[in-house]
């Protein structure tokens, strides 16, 4: 696969996604490791985690090479920005910018929002910061 390619860019996009998230690694033979993924290599999908078990140990790390990695599973369900973005367009209508393989939303081209937070100032960033406390809440209940 081409990282050059739209599917090639959205793979690594959505394999991102995964950074800093609770994962499943199987491997070609089986095995199974479990843990924090740090971050990967884009040329070979090699990936690191962090507090990984394996076998009934504990590592604090681990990498694991892309070659032998037959499945990596998300443990926790993903932030979903796109539904944020949704709500928050029909709060600020036109307003509202998706840039889903970067991974965050602008309001009105000064309020950046991504996964971890709201990044701004002003009053109008405290009405986009109520609205993705009030989201996180939801999603959290979910």
């Amino acid at each position: 696969m081409s990282i050059s390619a739209p599917g090639g860019r959205r793979y690594l996009s959505e394999l991102g996604g995964f950074v800093e998230k609770n994962v499943k690694i199987v491997t070609t033979r089986g095995a199974i490791y479990e843990g924090k993924l740090l971050g990967f290599d884009p040329a070979t999908l090699s990936v690191c985690l962090e507090d990984a078990s394996f076998s009934g140990e504990k590592y604090p790390r681990v990498i694991i090479r892309g070659d032998s990695i037959s499945e990596i599973l998300l443990k926790e369900k993903p932030f979903d920005l796109k539904g944020l973005s949704e709500r928050l367009n029909k709060l600020f209508p036109n307003m509202v910018k998706y840039y889903e393989d970067a991974g965050f939303i602008t309001v009105m081209d000064r309020i950046r929002v991504t996964a971890e937070g709201v990044e701004g100032t002003g009053p109008m960033y405290e009405r986009v910061k109520r609205v993705y406390d009030q989201y996180l809440i939801e999603q959290k209940s979910a």
